[in-house]
């Protein structure tokens, strides 16, 4: 058995027991960005040196990607104190680890990088949170446009792509936009790919998330050219992209996600790690009008309830710099505090909807319809048992618990591990009344 596999079964093992009730407050720091993180470590495979990511989250999925990059051959190094080495290799190995790729959301990233290095690939299908039907038509669509030929097997679980015999990857272009707005996974797909093709690519459609933005600031300094303007984003690609060092920044969703957490239960919180400027703009204005008050303070962010308390908002989820998709369950459990009837539309995804029951198990007064969410509040929340879908279903639903009468378990640990690394201690820093225990003990 790996080490990722035990330590896998072990956090879908635990339950998560919260006696709410407690009034949080203090002081804590957040981990560097996850879902950045897991972008710049498929852009570690495309450096010709060492490279070494600091503030890298002492999380599942970064294990998971160690593990896939040393697949394919790269030295990794990923010890949990925040550093996560890459030593490139000469030869790469063309495959992302087919059980291994179906735990992350960025398979389709890592895999262009690989193509990118070495001119061919075979990759699963990504795994991470399913709340709806998640695709990746648009990151293929880059590979084909970059010159290779995409194949799928009659299973629909393996893909590869690959150059035809005696061809490379051109310059190409290439539309990253859906239904629902700009790709974010898609745009750094193209933008790893075209990194390491000589000559300009253009992305149209392209996303202005910080994950591309971060990776791009990865890219250009070690010597790859990118530009915006109304066409989209020009990508010129070097022959050679140098290592050193680089760090992770601050996690804006566990920043909104503490920030919500305290604020559930009337405390007041500060966050070092992160500035108030780096949450959305739409992010800062919902959570004001939800009542929140956010200021900056020694460098970081400092959050309580205002005088008037909680109150119901109307808000729509969006790219950069709206609402992030990802604090959309966690401010619905923050509005069953609030007085009067509140709307969370979903408009980055078909729906995200898997804490609506779990939530209503608590008794909020909660309902999906489509991609909008209602909530009407204040809710007297009474302690539950229940079990979490994916990353931030389950943050939801200890928010409820923190504000909840009793103890409440929760399962879903797996999905927690996968995302936060230090959610569960900071949160008894603050106050709670929180403990893991293993689910056999229930039996």
């Amino acid at each position: 058995m790996t080490a990722t596999t035990f330590a896998t079964r072990a956090a879908d093992q635990q339950l998560i027991q919260i006696t709410g009730g407690h009034r949080l407050t203090g002081r804590i720091r957040v981990q560097g960005s996850k879902n950045i993180a897991l972008h710049l470590y498929a852009a570690a495979l495309l450096a010709d040196t060492e490279l070494v990511l600091h503030q890298a989250p002492k999380i599942l999925d970064t294990g998971v990607c160690a593990r896939i990059l040393t697949h394919t051959g790269t030295h990794t190094h990923a010890p949990g104190d925040g550093t996560f080495r890459v030593v490139p290799t000469p030869s790469l190995r063309p495959v992302i680890h087919h059980d291994l790729g179906a735990k992350v959301r960025t398979t389709a990233v890592l895999a262009a990088a690989v193509l990118a290095r070495a001119g061919s690939v075979t990759f699963p299908t990504p795994g991470g949170d399913a709340f709806c039907p998640r695709l990746i038509d648009r990151h293929l669509a880059a590979m084909e446009a970059a010159g290779a030929e995409v194949t799928i097997d009659e299973n629909g679980r393996t893909i590869s792509a690959a150059v035809p015999p005696g061809h490379r990857l051109h310059p190409f272009r290439v539309d990253v936009s859906t239904p629902y707005g700009p790709s974010l996974g898609a745009t750094v797909t193209a933008v790893l790919l075209a990194a390491r093709i000589p000559g300009e690519s253009l992305i149209t459609g392209p996303s202005i998330e910080p994950e591309v933005t971060e990776t791009l600031r990865f890219l250009t300094e070690r010597g790859v050219r990118a530009a915006w303007d109304d066409e989209g984003l020009h990508v010129h690609g070097a022959d050679r992209i140098e290592g050193g060092e680089f760090t992770v920044a601050g996690d804006r969703i566990e920043a909104a996600t503490m920030i919500m957490a305290a604020t559930a239960t009337g405390g007041t919180i500060e966050i070092d790690g992160i500035t108030l400027s780096e949450l959305p703009e739409t992010q800062r204005q919902v959570l004001a009008n939800a009542g929140l008050t956010l200021t900056s303070h020694d460098g970081g962010i400092r959050a309580a309830v205002g005088t008037d308390g909680l109150r119901a908002v109307q808000a729509r989820t969006g790219p950069h710099p709206g609402l992030p998709t990802d604090t959309a369950p966690q401010l619905a459990a923050l509005l069953t505090q609030a007085v009067g009837t509140s709307h969370v539309y979903e408009a980055v995804y078909p729906q995200r909807d898997t804490h609506v029951v779990p939530l209503r198990a608590f008794g909020a007064d909660i309902a999906a319809d489509g991609p909008p969410i209602r909530i009407h509040g204040p809710a007297r929340l009474r302690a539950a048992d229940v079990q979490a879908a994916d990353i931030r279903a389950v943050t939801a639903l200890l928010i409820a618990a923190l504000v909840a009468e009793g103890t409440s378990t929760i399962g879903g640990m797996y999905h927690l591990a996968r995302g936060y690394g230090r959610l569960l201690p900071n949160l008894a820093a603050l106050g709670a009344d929180i403990t893991t225990t293993a689910a056999e003990a229930r039996r």
